[in-house]
């Protein structure tokens, strides 16, 4: 079992990873996992009760097409492309199917593993 401290601000990729989705799910922060075709395959139970999306809608669709549209962009999409090793707090604005809500994303990649992750604290 991982530490129950796990924050935003400082959890690692290989950490998230290595988590059981019961890990996840217990963790204080959104955490969406996305396969390199963008595909979401990780979706937590805090993310999806704080968004109010289940993940049935979430999971095996592509995630920035679908359900992350306003983060489509050169701010968080483009940058999965751009870097290849990717460690990054983004002060954002959610604006799909809620009111305008202030968050920090962290986008994690790196290039010796698959998955890439946007995490959310609200």
């Amino acid at each position: 079992m991982h530490d129950t401290k796990t924050k935003f601000e400082t959890v690692q990729l290989t950490d998230l990873e290595s988590m059981a989705q019961a890990e996840r799910d217990a963790l204080d922060f959104g955490v969406i996992g996305l396969r390199p075709d963008t595909r979401a395959d990780i979706y937590n139970a805090t993310e999806a009760s704080m968004a109010g999306i289940d993940p049935s809608r979430v999971l095996g669709f592509p995630f920035f097409a679908t359900i992350g549209q306003c983060m489509n962009n050169f701010m968080v999409a483009q940058r999965f492309e751009d870097e290849a090793d990717l460690d990054e707090i983004v002060p954002f604005v959610l604006t799909l199917r809620m009111r305008p809500t202030r968050v920090r994303l962290r986008l994690l990649q790196a290039r010796d593993v698959e998955r890439r992750y946007v995490l959310v604290a609200r």
